[in-house]
């Protein structure tokens, strides 16, 4: 991953606008002079868009034009563009390293990602919410760093990576994180990268392009087959793009659920499984993936998103409508959503 024009405040008049920014008291300055209005209605809400922290910005180590282009301004602007009234931030890889000044990326670089969200959400009055990124890896450090996203900053969820090293999320060494996460209920983002064995294998294939997408699906995958959903059954868990390459395989694995070797794990199948988790719309905006997308995705799951600033939301909005593959209550439904697990946003 509504209107009044292209404002971020849905099908509210004018004077409800009016009414309501006079209450809470208009606006609030943010880091660069921004002034962010308060949103009192819900209107879309972006679940995956990515920041930079103020050291980062021009930072040598970021080499994407998408980041060398970020500005909290711009970002502010390209969501009133695309109605949007409010979104969910959270860390790429990228920003990390960016932190890190291209050294090896330490729980002290998440930390400082984590504190600037948290101010950025304080100082937008209602504008964004944030998932607080761990490093799932040391899982001292990741137990650490809930309690301090969760009880000092109020974050929304946390952010994980969908694999690290050759791990990927069902591994056994991150029982003892989500445990944790399980017992707080925790809301969490897993956001793709290319695993280890799978990154730059064809110097003319960017990761993004396919190592991303079946990352995704070896998560999603790796979370069900080794009985980790089950596990954990109380974990929120939200898969980017689509689910990846899952529902184009998805045939393959409830085939495979049925078979004797796994009928134990799953006496439902796999797709009471899959069905619990949560999946955005971004980057996958046509009508082809969204109709593979829609036939095994509950609606209630599906979720808008842009993974700005590489792409925008008008491109999300726009592409939706135009794949004709839901109708318009369908389509107000992905653009709220969200406000169903972060509470911040429900009206």
């Amino acid at each position: 991953m509504t209107r009044v024009g292209t404002s971020p405040f849905g099908s509210l008049t004018r004077r409800d606008v009016m009414v309501g920014l006079a209450a809470l008291g208009a606006s609030v300055a943010l880091p660069g002079a921004v002034r962010a209005q308060s949103v009192t209605k819900a209107a879309r809400i972006d679940v995956h868009r990515h920041f930079l922290t103020p050291e980062t910005v021009g930072s040598g180590y970021l080499s994407e034009p998408a980041f060398k282009r970020w500005t909290l301004e711009s970002m502010l602007a390209e969501m009133d563009r695309g109605g949007v009234s409010a979104a969910m931030l959270s860390p790429t890889t990228q920003l990390l390293s960016a932190t890190a000044g291209g050294g090896q990326i330490a729980p002290p670089h998440y930390r400082r990602c984590n504190d600037y969200a948290a101010q950025l959400v304080a100082e937008s009055k209602g504008r964004f919410g944030f998932f607080a990124g761990i490093p799932l890896e040391d899982t001292h450090a990741s137990l650490v760093e809930i309690a301090y996203a969760f009880d000092v900053l109020k974050a929304d969820g946390v952010s994980v990576f969908t694999s690290y090293g050759n791990r990927w999320l069902g591994n056994a060494s991150f029982d003892p994180v989500f445990a944790e996460l399980n017992r707080r209920r925790a809301l969490i983002f897993a956001h793709p990268v290319a695993a280890s064995c799978c990154s730059q294998l064809i110097p003319e294939v960017n990761d993004n392009q396919i190592a991303f997408g079946t990352d995704t699906s070896y998560a999603i995958a790796s979370m069900i087959l080794t009985g980790a959903s089950q596990r954990f059954p109380d974990l929120r868990m939200i898969f980017c793009h689509g689910g990846g390459t899952m529902p184009f395989l998805i045939r393959r694995f409830v085939t495979d659920a049925a078979s004797p070797r796994m009928s134990k794990l799953l006496p439902n199948g796999f797709m009471p499984e899959f069905q619990r988790f949560y999946y955005d719309i971004a980057q996958i905006p046509m009508r082809p993936p969204l109709l593979a997308f829609k036939e095994v995705a509950p609606m209630s799951h599906i979720l808008f998103g842009t993974d700005y600033p590489f792409r925008t939301a008008a491109e999300h909005a726009t592409g939706l409508e135009e794949s004709r593959v839901f109708d318009s209550r369908e389509l107000r439904a992905i653009d709220t959503n969200t406000a169903l697990l972060v509470p911040r946003f429900k009206t």
